[in-house]
């Protein structure tokens, strides 16, 4: 299992920064492996979603459906892996991309956010980069966020961990 590094700032050159304005969030979780795997195939198999972390993600959906709250829903990851923009990884739209990142976001009227995941590679290794921003628009995206940040960095290092 790999360890897991995490940052409070993204990686350097990463797209996810493009456009996005203040950030009131940041958390940048990398590991170590020796592979020559796609950007998409690493997206693919990082959001190949654990059944418990699934669960949550229902429940979530349950609970900000009541207060008007974007859902976002679940697109079956497929195994011919190309994630163009305007598509779906996962649960998350993509919105900017090259060979190396994937960039996706979810706005809503609490918070915007975007995550991407980026590879960059060295002789010997690969450093592979799990990166989330959020900006929060008003007060309900603050008190929303509050129980949301332990279970997301729970859920990202789990994620990582997993490859």
């Amino acid at each position: 299992m790999p360890k897991v590094y995490k940052y409070h700032v993204s990686p350097e050159q990463s797209l996810i920064n493009k456009d996005f304005g203040r950030i009131d969030y940041c958390d940048s979780y990398q590991i170590v492996k020796s592979t020559d795997e796609t950007i998409d195939n690493l997206t693919t198999e990082i959001f190949r979603i654990p059944k418990w972390v699934d669960f949550l993600m229902r429940i979530r959906g349950s609970l900000v459906r009541l207060f008007g709250l974007n859902t976002g829903k679940k697109k079956d990851i497929t195994e011919s892996i190309y994630y163009p923009i305007g598509t779906k990884a996962g649960y998350f739209a993509v919105i900017d991309r090259n060979e190396n990142e994937i960039v996706m976001a979810e706005n809503d009227k609490h918070l915007n956010f975007r995550t991407a995941v980026m590879k960059k590679k060295s002789e010997q290794n690969c450093f592979i980069y799990l990166t989330t921003i959020v900006r929060f628009n008003n007060i309900w995206g603050k008190i929303y966020f509050l129980p949301v940040k332990p279970f997301h960095q729970i859920i990202i290092k789990s994620l990582l961990k997993r490859l």
